[in-house]
């Protein structure tokens, strides 16, 4: 789903530690730490009634911590935020160049309210140059990994492949169209994956020699984090991290 990134995110220094941690509160206030920048990028919320705040808890090279308050009503089946982090190394690499793409995600709902409509998810970008934008004329797919969904929420388009096994884990896959890019989501199948830990590579190997994606696309950008439709929660991510090797 299209997500605005912020043109010009603040930085605050290459290292954070929980004992000074940062809350976000603008629209699309940004802040840089490590090798990630939290964004609370809150693009839909002309479609809802609510508010959010984004903490970065601690950053150390390419190890992040962050949570993500909020509080969002009507219009449910609308994303009103994805606050996430994105990477800021892990990008430029062909998928056919692709040697190593590992990462880990332990996250955790401190509160949520009934009937929360949420997901947890990873939200990459490719295209046909080196270096994009995510979300920007310059990308071809958004490749989405959902960790969650809560509350029957479903991604963009339809459901086009059941039972696929990846990982350790199954997942369904749909996909659709949004803007000019072709949306990819591999939902779980499994239920909440709360502790994640595996090698990216497979996801886009089974899109190149199933779903028609040239393994001449650049990964552009990778972000991660939750998109709220409606409901309370506090989503705390222990620990995110994330490298891609070519």
């Amino acid at each position: 789903m299209f997500r605005f990134i912020s043109a010009l995110p603040f930085a605050l220094g290459a290292l954070k530690l929980a004992s000074a941690a940062t809350v976000l509160t603008g629209q699309y206030t940004c802040d840089t730490a490590g090798d990630y920048t939290l964004c609370n990028d809150q693009w839909g919320i002309a479609n809802g009634v609510g508010s959010q705040t984004s903490t970065l808890i601690s950053a150390s090279g390419s190890t992040i911590s962050w949570s993500t308050n909020y509080t969002w009503a009507n219009n449910p089946n609308d994303v009103k935020t994805y606050a996430n982090v994105l990477s800021n190394t892990a990008k430029g690499v062909q998928i056919s160049q692709i040697s190593s793409f590992p990462t880990t995600w332990d996250w955790y709902y401190e509160t949520q309210s009934s009937g929360l409509r949420a997901d947890v998810s990873y939200d990459m970008w490719t295209g046909t140059a080196q270096t994009g934008t995510a979300a920007s004329s310059s990308s071809s797919y958004e490749i989405m990994i959902w960790l969650s969904g809560k509350g029957g929420i479903q991604p963009v388009g339809s459901l086009k492949t059941s039972g696929i096994s990846l990982a350790g884990y199954t997942w369904n896959l749909w996909s659709g169209t949004t803007e000019t890019w072709t949306t990819l989501s591999f939902v779980s199948a499994d239920g909440d994956i709360t502790s994640f830990n595996a090698e990216l590579t497979p996801f886009f190997q089974y899109l190149v020699e199933n779903e028609g994606v040239s393994a001449s696309q650049y990964i552009q950008a990778i972000q991660t984090g939750t998109e709220a439709f409606t409901g309370t929660a506090e989503l705390v991510t222990t620990s995110f991290s994330v490298s891609l090797s070519g």
